[in-house]
């Protein structure tokens, strides 16, 4: 670090450190240019390093060390303040508010001197001529803090009564304040009003809309405007993350996720900035952190993880349960302290109430990875009469009530029914039911439960039950991929059935049954024959067995019907398997509508979403989108979370190919939370997000996008999502981050998807990618790197014969020379080379199309060149040779308006365009009557066209050509005179 030895030095060292992020280092570097500053001699020297420090310290997370350098500012303005010049006159004045709000936040600091310090104030600002607003926005602070509604009132109105003046708050935080206050009253809807403008960027400064988006989560959930919430929290702790002063704005953040059910979220807040928990700079923060931790803790607790283990102050591990009882002693004790300086009890009444605050929401998708801390499992209990004995008949009664119906739910409570039978003396039909169903929910391992239910149903009586029973035995050995040996058990099966059903030994139910289970089991040996025609017919023909015995006398037996809608289905599924697919498409949706119509819409998802797979396969956009979101209808709460994922993507995908980005983003955050909450984050999870990131790009939401692509990223793998997949999200992402202005970011992720791209057998990507970095790399700053990353992608470009590229690199590159060493030199000959490329791609054109667009081409780079030249020629002294250069300047931009005039009406505005910078170069070359000419040559270009209509935007571009035109007029007659 260089000696500072004079004023220009530190100044320089003062901005340098300005820069520098917020925190304990930038503060240190303050107090060394203190030291520096009043080793030189010059008060104002001293004045400004003082300014500095004290900026440095009010936002940090040391706002209480501010009161020293102002208390010695304010001496040194009393003593002398000639030393101090206008600036720092302004600024003075202008901290005095910091000051009173630091007071404020220091429990230490009497109430008195904090009423004399804003009489001080108040004085002070007469004396200079200011008006009370800033005064009065002061004493609002005070009155709300120790909770007098009435001052504040008093205060608020004359706060806003009171004229605007250079001592006020900007637009921004101003509107803050008085929405804070407006939401403090319950006036949730007044505040998000007064908050809009800075919402929606109308209005910025250094802390907002930092501070507004945090503060209007809270408001916006009580007014049940969800998705306006989700993204305040996306976009605002995007911005606070790093600002080491937001504590009290990142805490709402943490807040917010214990509100909404986002516990996992609030952890990983809390895990990113352990120094909050234990920072004392400023205590009101610490109250406000420490409150809102309290809160997310006690949630977890109530969710039974009280022995979890959370981030927390360091030197030792925390559970949640834990770490609640010490946060609330925190918060509690810095409450008194507070109420002890005010004489009142309202700021440990505000952290009570805040702590104990009830979620908002019960589930939030924020679309950003975040699991849901699961509770331990409770045990279920089997209900019990007053008698406090299982009431196992109507344990019975209910489970043979759903499973006779069909409804969800027929195993648990026959498993119910069990536990509560274990001891109970049951007739053989109730056992053999009660293992049939532990069969059924056992999968492949319950070949054995079968065979042992089977003998039940014969001991009661039932032999066509038990012949169903073993069938569905012989299908479970097909699905655990012994098909052949399922085929030659169910085959016996099948022909005892129809004899016992022929002689009236059983009913329709069980034979229907057995003939289902052989359909199946034929149809699950038809996917892996590879097509074989026999094995699709004989699987055909055992379907419209089923068919035949069942159709038209279901009655009102929901069973049977099921078996009518089960076997449409299945005969789609083998008409996919021939390869009809168009057959297959109809009979899967005659199956769902079968389905439906028994009142089984939850059987009706799985041919619903095959229906949807085979529509989009064929070109049926609308069927397919009609098919899911009837899937995700009937599917209803019986859906299982893998499977709603998949159809909110699916749906995701088709709405957001018919440009429905905002549709097709609540589809893709849905189906992210419902991947989470199937334990697929890393995988289905990461595609949703993915894709939920693209649709937030395509409607200009770019922090959440970038918030939302970020939390993809580390589980995308080329392994699993493919290399194309990480590509695409690091572009968008890059994307994203140039419209944050986080350039240096956005070149990164574009040259990490570059370097992917560059193994790619086509190099398009590769090449627009490592384009798109050099303009990133340009936009940061970094020249150099900005010509590598454009020269390599120029070299892409030319092997691809892609001209268009090629020539906006080498422009590109040109502007990056002008201010590099060699200056206008290599400027000027990357420009030259631009126009070379271009006149020689026209040349070899061999179409009308390409030869037109390359013309127009050339006109914008020597509407460059002639713009390159003219800048590089106003920085330097004047002279001979600064006028050659503007000659040649001139040259190329009336060559640029004669390539465009060759293009017609449709290069209009670009040929107007380089006649008035030509025009200008002909005025400042001393030629005004040229400039004139051309400016008329333009206002008679325009004669009889639009210009009047508002909002049209060829009347846009008509007005600016003219009004640029009459100016130039204008100065070319004032040059004349």
């Amino acid at each position: 670090m260089s000696e500072i030895t004079d004023f220009d030095a530190l100044r320089e060292a003062m901005a340098e450190n300005s820069g520098q992020p917020e925190g304990p280092a930038r503060n240190a570097r303050a107090e060394e240019l203190l030291t520096a500053a009043e080793k030189l001699g010059i008060p104002l020297a001293v004045i400004e390093a003082l300014g500095h420090q004290l900026k440095v310290y009010n936002y940090s997370s040391e706002k209480g060390k501010m009161f020293v350098p102002f208390a010695r500012l304010l001496r040194m303005w009393d003593e002398r303040p000639e030393d101090f010049d206008e600036y720092e006159t302004h600024s003075l004045h202008w901290v005095f508010k910091w000051v009173s709000a630091g007071m404020l936040d220091q429990p230490h600091v009497p109430l008195a001197s904090i009423e004399k310090w804003l009489g001080e104030m108040e004085h002070r600002y007469r004396l200079a001529g200011y008006s009370e607003r800033a005064v009065r926005s002061a004493e609002h602070s005070v009155a709300t803090h120790v909770g007098d509604v009435a001052r504040a009132e008093r205060a608020y109105a004359a706060w806003l009564a009171a004229d605007r003046d250079s001592m006020a708050d900007c637009h921004a935080c101003e509107l803050h304040g008085q929405g804070w206050w407006q939401a403090e009253q319950g006036r949730d809807a007044e505040a998000l009003q007064l908050w809009g403008p800075v919402l929606e960027g109308e209005y910025t400064c250094a802390h907002e809309p930092h501070t507004a988006l945090a503060s209007s989560l809270v408001p916006l959930l009580r007014l049940g405007r969800e998705e306006e919430a989700r993204a305040s929290h996306l976009r605002g702790f995007r911005l606070v993350r790093a600002m080491e002063s937001m504590r009290g704005a990142y805490a709402e953040h943490v807040e917010f996720c214990a509100l909404t059910g986002n516990e996992a979220r609030g952890l990983e807040l809390l895990a990113e900035r352990p120094a909050y928990f234990t920072d004392d700079g400023q205590p009101q923060s610490k109250l406000d952190f420490m409150s809102v931790v309290a809160l997310l803790m006690d949630r977890l607790t109530g969710l039974g993880l009280g022995d979890r283990q959370v981030p927390g102050p360091a030197g030792r591990e925390w559970t949640a349960r834990e770490l609640a009882t010490h946060a609330r002693e925190v918060a509690l004790a810095l409450a008194a302290r507070f109420d002890e300086r005010n004489g009142t009890t309202h700021v440990s009444e505000r952290a009570r109430a805040r702590m104990a605050r009830r979620p908002l929401v019960e589930r939030l998708p924020l679309g950003v990875r975040s699991v849901r801390p699961a509770p331990p499992p409770a045990p279920v209990a089997a209900p019990v009469p007053a008698a406090g004995q299982p009431d196992l008949p109507a344990l019975l009664a209910e489970a043979r009530r759903l499973s006779d119906t069909l409804r969800p739910g027929a195993v648990e409570a026959w498993a119910a029914a069990a536990a509560a039978a274990e001891s109970a003396e049951l007739d053989p039909r109730d056992r053999a039911e009660m293992a049939d169903h532990e069969a059924m929910s056992l999968g492949p391992e319950g070949t054995g439960l079968f065979e042992r239910a089977a003998g039940l149903y014969a001991e009661a009586g039932d032999p066509g039950e038990a012949l169903a029973a073993r069938a569905r035995g012989a299908y479970v050995r097909a699905l655990a991929g012994d098909v052949d040996g399922a085929v030659a058990a169910v085959t016996g099966l099948h022909d005892e059935v129809l004899a016992l059903y022929a002689a009236d030994g059983t009913g329709i139910r069980q034979t229907a049954s057995v003939v289902m289970s052989r359909a199946r089991i034929l149809t699950r040996r038809a996917h892996g024959a590879e097509g074989d025609p026999a094995a699709l017919a004989e699987a055909e023909a055992a379907v419209r067995e089923v068919l035949a015995l069942v159709e038209g006398r279901t009655g009102e037996d929901v069973r049977l019907a099921a078996r009518v809608a089960e076997a449409r289905a299945m005969l789609g599924e083998l008409a996919g398997l021939a390869g009809d697919l168009e057959r297959a498409a109809e009979l899967f949706a005659r199956g769902a509508a079968a389905f439906t119509a028994a009142g089984l819409p939850w059987f009706a998802v799985e041919y619903e979403a095959r229906l949807a797979s085979l529509a989009h396969h064929l070109g049926d956009m609308a069927e397919a989108e009609r098919a899911l979101r009837a899937a995700l209808e009937h599917g209803g709460a019986q859906l299982e979370a893998p499977g709603r994922a998949q159809l909110h993507l699916q749906l995701a995908e088709v709405v957001g190919g018919r440009g429905e980005a905002m549709e097709a983003a609540r589809h893709a955050l849905e189906a992210a939370h419902w991947a989470d909450e199937a334990g697929e984050s890393a995988t289905l999870g990461a595609w949703a997000r993915q894709q939920l990131g693209g649709f937030l790009l395509r409607q200009g939401r770019w922090a959440e996008a970038a918030e939302v692509l970020e939390s993809a990223l580390p589980d995308l793998t080329a392994e699993t999502h493919g290399d194309g997949a990480v590509v695409q999200t690091q572009w968008w992402l890059g994307d994203c981050l140039s419209e944050l202005g986080e350039h240096r970011a956005a070149a990164e992720r574009r040259l990490q998807a570059a370097e992917i791209a560059r193994h790619w057998p086509e190099q398009h990507d590769h090449a627009t990618l490592a384009h798109l970095a050099g303009e990133s790399l340009g936009q940061a700053g970094l020249a150099a790197e900005a010509d590598q990353a454009y020269a390599r992608a120029g070299g892409l470009w030319r092997e691809l014969g892609n001209t268009h590229g090629l020539i906006r690199s080498l422009r590109a590159r040109a502007w990056l020379a002008l201010s590099a060493q060699d200056g206008l030199g290599g400027a000027r000959d990357l420009m030259a080379d631009a126009v070379r490329e271009c006149e020689e791609a026209r040349e070899a054109a061999t179409d009308e199309e390409s030869r037109q667009q390359l013309v127009a081409e050339l006109g914008h780079t020597q509407r460059q060149f002639g713009d390159l030249l003219a800048r590089s020629a106003s920085e330097d002294a004047e002279g001979a040779p600064v006028r050659e250069v503007f000659e040649e300047a001139l040259a190329q931009v009336v060559r640029s308006a004669e390539v465009f005039a060759s293009l017609g009406d449709g290069a209009l505005h670009s040929r107007t365009g380089a006649e008035l910078a030509a025009g200008r170069l002909e005025a400042d070359l001393g030629r005004p009557a040229d400039a004139a000419a051309r400016a008329r040559a333009v206002l008679a270009a325009y004669e009889g066209r639009g210009g009047t209509a508002a909002g049209d935007g060829e009347d846009e571009a008509v007005r600016a050509r003219r009004a640029e035109a009459e100016q130039l007029l204008r100065l070319s007659a004032e040059r004349w005179d």
